[in-house]
């Protein structure tokens, strides 16, 4: 199964290693459609302490370069949980202000982004499973129950032990004041 989930993660990130070179190298573009999304999220970034960009050209860029270097983290399978879990947090967005068929009154054109539109939804999907992916290890809840089980288990039979030693010592403490000597 390993194969699998090694070609798995390298189709799914392979759209966003692209996109996110591509927006990087030419982010222009796709400034225009960004900027629904940047110039609500700009009010909330000026309020960080850090001098975080606000511009949407700069915002575009550094998506990009999120999506490029998650996706390749993801492909490569080191930390592909994680980089699934942050893809898939810059993909709303993306999807928002790229792919707002609601707003286009040519249907060919909302046809279109429509389409769009659901292919990122099933990427969304593709991401938050590769989140839940435990490459068939077991997951943390389960060896964490697993482990208080066990001590919990562990415990309840040191409680026996402690009071079956303590009736025998009773036992044998009686016996003894009823010898002779």
């Amino acid at each position: 199964m390993r194969p699998v989930r090694g070609a798995a993660r390298a189709m799914l990130s392979a759209i966003f290693v692209a996109n996110g070179a591509h927006a990087i190298i030419n982010p222009d573009p796709l400034v225009p459609r960004a900027k629904r999304v940047t110039d609500r999220v700009s009010p909330l970034i000026e309020k960080v302490p850090a001098q975080l960009p606000t511009d949407a050209r700069t915002l575009v860029r550094v998506n990009g370069a999120v999506q490029a270097v998650a996706g390749l983290l993801l492909a490569t399978g080191r930390g592909s949980r994680g980089a699934a879990a942050v893809l898939a947090g810059t993909l709303v967005p993306t999807t928002l202000a790229g792919h707002a068929f609601w707003e286009h009154d040519d249907p060919a054109e909302r046809r279109t982004q429509q389409i769009h539109f659901l292919k990122n939804i099933g990427l969304l999907g593709g991401l938050l499973l590769a989140v839940a992916d435990t490459e068939g290890r077991p997951s943390l809840r389960y060896r964490t129950g697993r482990f208080v089980g066990d001590r919990r288990r562990s415990i309840k039979r040191g409680v026996r032990a402690a009071r079956r030693d303590a009736r025998i010592a009773v036992k044998s403490a009686s016996v003894g004041r009823h010898l002779p000597g």
